[in-house]
């Protein structure tokens, strides 16, 4: 039981910093394309998805987290590689601030996982 809790919070947390790396990206002057808003959510998702089903025992949760979230913000990372250069951003600083976020969501969704919860990696 322990396991399905795990998934399921982690995951949900994943959701919620999906849509709030979605408000975050959306606050520029330009609209994000549905596709480029979808991508952003599911990778968020995905790394919550992530920190749920892996039974990697690290010295602290919070090593796992950020390791999870900086391996799974890669793809998303790279995608961002091909938005416009603006004067606020150029590419390879939305590459590493993608990177850099990712791990801090990863952080933060499995202190909500191992701390707040109580679901530690079995």
């Amino acid at each position: 039981m322990n396991k399905s809790k795990r998934i399921i919070i982690a995951t949900l947390s994943g959701l919620l910093f999906g849509f709030i790396c979605f408000l975050l990206a959306s606050s520029g002057p330009e609209k994000l394309p549905m596709p480029v808003a979808l991508q952003i959510i599911a990778s968020r998702t995905l790394i919550g998805f992530a920190i749920g089903i892996s039974c990697l025992r690290m010295k602290h949760w919070s090593i796992h987290g950020l390791c999870m979230g900086m391996i799974f913000s890669v793809p998303l990372a790279f995608s961002g590689l091909m938005a416009p250069e603006t004067v606020e951003f150029s590419r390879s600083a939305m590459l590493i601030w993608t990177i850099i976020f990712g791990m801090v969501y990863g952080l933060l969704t499995e202190l909500i996982t191992s701390v707040l919860f109580k679901a530690k990696v079995e």
